[in-house]
């Protein structure tokens, strides 16, 4: 990418006049069309492709096309669709009256991860939506919300992995005005904003890149068809295209961290890989502002070349999400083995990704049928995402059922302790604080009756390998995304403000206690006993020690602590608190751990004038 910049891409208001750019290498002529007033803008040819004028006859909310070579398309960069993918797009101001100028974006470690998808949050289904539950949030200990994307969509039911302007922020969900107070009223209540974004692929509905440039390229073949060009004749345009986007989300709507969508589906040999370039980028930003901005992969290859300094040739991300170490808690906690989970051995490679985050470092994988992975060595624990459920783990599920739906409320809380007590940064997925019932289904709203038909035939295909009989929830039909619309009543009734009560608990020991608001990898040692299921973890930092015993059998077990120390619970997830009826008892040296529960002990060294004490 060229280092310095020539414009913003679309059409952006900068101080009295607007900026028009667009990248078109093989047209002949490109012409700026508003409408109401109509006046035509002529674009000049620039070098590399790009087109460019100025003009004063243009303002904010006026509609307008590009016209190439006398096609008329809504613009690439779009900010805003107002009435749909297909139609003109519309000039944004995108100048805000900030409020966050005393904000101070929190380090990786202190990261509270709470995922959410902005239409089925809330019943408006918009970012006013979250906006009213952000104290409620902040109650429950929450210090980063991540935004499933936002990029605008065709219709408006959708994930948001098959936005097709990604500049352009989902009209139904309130806008770019709609982000911007979203961030400033997070950054109030010391939230930090993580929005997901999708660089790998773009969505199919209302794709009109290919009628400007060659935006993708046969090169490679993806789930997607044709991959984006990010190495072949012309890549700079896209490159540019993506780099700017990421520039957009942290300058314009103060993003603090954007979360790469599977980054392992990039498809880019040059010399300089797109990710580099998006760091490079980000590190020039935040040299220019002061202010601290984050990236964070979703990867499945187990390279830490992903995390490695750009100075390692290194692809420097600041974090990746972490699926190894949900799918070997998951097993440990009884998930059938079918699909990708059938190679996982429960807390044996829970242990292993405990202390090494991947579980695959180089050995044979059944599942990819070859010798996959890398060793995470030297890699901090705060570069890693952990959950115990996501949007994709729920969501890509054929009934798209929660943990509550497949899990006792004991295995629940003892799930939700291995994630918060782990060396990683927690994620939770939207309600799963108050083991919400309601499904998080797969759904869209396109228009294509071919591209619906696909969608469900995909759909249905893609669950051979974990689902017997069964039909499949259509993805187009209404009910199908209402479903999925979470119910706030829910969490007052008294099974669910237990386990709310549970979340808040835990949340607050990770926070608040020296050891694990301070854990890093080297302080943890760990280890299992696969015949009976239960791993234990043993935390020294500054001088204090902790212990987490978690028991995944379905039976009692008994352990005996060590007798140079005293001890006492610090969370029982056994507790009565929580609705459990056999609380963990210490008696004589020996801790009685009930079946499917767990406990952390805080222990203190004997002095000379002590004894210890059952």
């Amino acid at each position: 990418m060229d280092s310095k910049r020539i414009a913003p891409l679309g059409v952006t208001i900068v101080d009295d006049k607007v900026q028009i750019r667009v990248w078109a290498p093989k047209a002949r002529n490109v012409i700026c069309r508003t409408y109401q007033p109509d006046v035509d803008i002529l674009l000049t040819p620039q070098v590399h492709g790009y087109w460019y004028a100025e003009s004063t006859r243009i303002a904010a909310e006026q509609q307008y096309h590009f016209i190439v070579d006398g096609e008329a398309f809504p613009d690439p960069a779009s900010r805003s669709q107002p009435e749909g993918v297909h139609e003109p797009s519309a000039v944004v101001d995108l100048r805000f009256d900030w409020t966050d100028q005393n904000y101070q974006c929190p380090s990786l470690r202190d990261f509270i991860i709470y995922e959410l998808h902005i239409g089925t949050f809330s019943p408006t289904h918009d970012f006013n939506g979250v906006v009213e539950r952000l104290p409620y949030l902040k109650n429950l200990g929450i210090t980063a919300i991540e935004i499933m994307p936002v990029a605008q969509f065709p219709g408006e039911r959708n994930w948001g992995y098959d936005g097709t302007f990604l500049f352009a922020v989902q009209h139904s969900y309130g806008g770019a005005r709609g982000l911007q107070r979203l961030v400033d009223a997070c950054h109030r209540e010391e939230i930090a904003v993580i929005l997901d974004v999708v660089y790998n692929h773009f969505g199919p509905e209302g794709n009109y890149l290919e009628k400007y440039g060659p935006y993708l390229t046969e090169k490679y073949h993806t789930p997607w068809g044709k991959a984006v060009n990010y190495d072949d004749s012309w890549n700079h345009g896209i490159r540019d295209f993506v780099c700017e986007n990421a520039r957009m989300w942290f300058e314009d709507f103060h993003i603090d961290a954007l979360r790469l969508d599977a980054v392992h589906a990039i498809k880019d040999f040059s010399p300089s890989h797109i990710l580099q370039d998006i760091r490079r980028t980000t590190d020039v930003l935040m040299r220019e502002t002061g202010r601290t901005h984050y990236l964070i992969a979703e990867c499945d290859l187990n390279d830490k070349r992903f995390l490695e300094p750009l100075g390692q040739n290194g692809f420097a991300m600041d974090a990746q999400w972490l699926d190894e170490f949900h799918h070997a808690l998951r097993v440990a906690a009884g998930e059938e083995k079918k699909g990708y989970f059938k190679e996982f051995n429960g807390v044996a490679d829970l242990a292993k990704a405990y202390e090494q985050a991947y579980v695959f470092t180089g050995q044979y994988s059944t599942h990819r049928q070859k010798f996959f992975g890398s060793s995470a060595e030297g890699i901090p624990g705060d570069k890693f995402v952990a959950f115990s459920q996501n949007h994709d783990q729920v969501g890509n599920r054929m009934l798209g059922e929660r943990s509550s739906i497949l899990f006792t409320p004991d295995l629940q809380r003892l799930m939700a302790m291995a994630v918060m007590v782990s060396p990683f940064i927690p994620l939770l997925f939207m309600g799963e604080e108050w083991a919400s019932k309601k499904p998080f289904l797969y759904f869209v709203s396109h228009s294509d009756p071919d591209l619906i038909a696909a969608v469900r035939k995909g759909r249905s295909e893609e669950f051979t390998d974990f689902h017997g009989d069964g039909e499949v929830p259509d993805p187009q039909d209404v009910k199908t995304f209402d479903d999925s619309v979470l119910d706030w009543d829910e969490k007052d009734k008294p099974l669910h403000q237990r386990m709310l009560h549970y979340y808040q608990d835990l949340i607050t020991l990770r926070k608040s206690h020296t050891v694990l608001r301070n854990l890093k990898r080297e302080d943890l040692r760990v280890s299992c006993d696969p015949q009976k299921g239960i791993l234990i973890l043993h935390f020294e930092h500054a001088g204090e020690t902790l212990i987490g015993m978690l028991n995944f059998s379905s039976s009692a077990q008994h352990f005996a602590i060590p007798e140079d120390k005293t001890w006492e619970k610090v969370l029982d997830t056994a507790d009565n608190r929580w609705g459990a009826v056999c609380p963990t008892v210490l008696t004589d040296g020996v801790v009685h751990i009930p079946a499917q529960t767990g406990i952390i002990m805080q222990g203190a060294d004997l002095d000379e004038n002590s004894t210890q004490s059952s």
